[in-house]
């Protein structure tokens, strides 16, 4: 089951390549890391215990670390309650900005500007780390939710100070109606996720990502691209985003229910909980960008 999400597809387990054998021969399971004994060889301890038998009859272990939807949901929601805490954290942190007022409105926006740089660049950083690493480690999952959340809180601020009446929380209310729409139309119609359909949302989330960094760079320089403004074409953009958050939660549930399917080990449910919180992350900053320029003059 090979992947392209570059969030899955440095696990072994997902690809199907971590298949281990012992000395005699029989495959071993990574998650444990203990080998199945070879015939002949003695049991450290024998099964003897109907309450331990498995379906697969007495002899066998019931296996218990397992990924399943409870588990992902479950590492999902830490992960979201993190983003969610610092978020808050550094709004209540900043104060009310008032653009102008004062010179100590432009401490706070000195405070706003410095908490996203950190913050995004931060989260950009182990994003990377945690996609490309081929052991998913919970620390560096809920660090990339708190700095992602440190961000996210300043990103907020600003857009709430410039715009107001509730724009945060109407993108807040649109994502999670984004996450459940998605999952809905995504089970309803028993939606199958074909290669090419992988390799283009992937194509097209690299390709937006190095597009904002060019643009990004450039604006260091005085150079505007608009791209990522509050015009026509930022609009384009902003759309665009927004559809490929969507087709990345359509690719993340393709690869937890395949995940659980094939009995991944339960560690894994960090991994499906990133990749969740990624795409609401992507679908949250896009969201909010199409009603800033839907409010803007």
């Amino acid at each position: 089951m090979r992947s392209n999400n570059p969030v899955f597809n440095r696990s072994a387990e997902f690809n199907g390549t971590a298949t281990a054998q012992n000395a005699h021969g029989n495959p071993t399971y990574p998650g444990s890391g203990a080998a199945y004994p070879g015939y002949g060889a003695p049991q450290q301890q024998p099964y003897t215990d109907p309450s331990t038998w498995s379906t697969g009859g007495p002899g066998a272990p019931v296996a218990t670390d397992r990924m399943t939807i409870d588990s992902v949901v479950q590492k999902t929601a830490m992960t979201l309650a993190l983003v969610i805490v610092a978020a808050a954290a550094t709004w209540f942190y900043i104060g009310d900005i008032t653009y102008g007022a004062g010179l100590g409105d432009q401490d706070r926006i000195g405070q706003l500007s410095a908490a996203m740089t950190i913050g995004f660049g931060g989260a950009f950083i182990l994003s990377l780390v945690n996609s490309f690493k081929r052991v998913v480690s919970p620390g560096l999952v809920l660090a990339f939710a708190a700095l992602e959340g440190v961000a996210l809180g300043a990103f907020s601020k600003a857009f709430e100070a410039w715009y107001g009446g509730g724009i945060v929380m109407t993108a807040v209310l649109g994502t999670f109606g984004a996450l459940a729409g998605t999952l809905a139309t995504y089970r309803f119609f028993d939606i199958k996720v074909s290669g090419r359909f992988r390799t283009m949302v992937i194509a097209g989330m690299f390709g937006m990502v190095g597009v904002s960094l060019i643009s990004f760079v450039l604006g260091m320089f005085g150079i505007q691209t608009g791209l990522f403004g509050t015009g026509g074409l930022g609009l384009v953009t902003a759309v665009i985003g927004l559809a490929l958050g969507v087709f990345m939660l359509i690719l993340d549930f393709d690869f937890i229910e395949n995940g659980i399917a094939a009995g991944l080990p339960e560690r894994e449910s960090w991994r499906a909980a990133f990749g969740l919180t990624v795409s609401l992350v992507w679908i949250y900053t896009n969201l909010l960008r199409i009603l800033a320029i839907l409010r803007g003059d």
